[in-house]
Order: structure tokens, then C-alpha cells, then sequence
């Protein structure tokens, strides 16, 4: 199946069939990242919040995270 074919499929099929889609690429994009002490750094501090109670919601977590990606 080519790339443009998976794609015209997708809008498709049901919406927990996309989300498995989803899980796995997510799953194989981040074993194939390689981890930078930024990334450590932050992920410590989002546990941190967690514990803290100091958490934003899904709005804000798109915008911080959009900034992370386009820096």
C-alpha cells in the first residue's frame, strides 16, 4: 500500500482505528528519538507540576509544546 493510499484511507475509518494508528506511530517516532538533557529536564519538571498540583490544560499544553517543536 503507498503512502497516498494510507492516507485517502484514513479519514475512513472509525475513530478508534485512528487512534490506534496514532499510538503506534507516536510509539515508533519516539524510539527513534534520541533523548537531549532539555527533554530530560522537562519531562522532570512536568512530573514535578504533577505532584505539585501545578498542571495547564489541553489548550495550553498544545501551544507550550507547538513553541518546543518550531524552536
Amino acid at each position: 500500500m503507498s503512502t497516498t493510499e494510507i492516507l485517502e484511507e484514513l479519514p475512513r475509518l472509525a475513530r478508534d482505528e485512528r487512534e490506534k494508528i496514532w499510538k503506534r506511530l507516536e510509539e515508533i517516532e519516539l524510539g527513534e528519538m534520541d533523548e537531549t538533557p532539555e527533554m530530560l529536564a522537562a519531562i522532570d519538571e512536568g512530573r514535578r507540576a504533577i505532584v505539585e498540583g501545578k498542571i495547564v490544560n489541553i489548550e495550553e499544553m498544545r501551544r507550550r509544546v507547538g513553541q518546543w517543536t518550531t524552536q
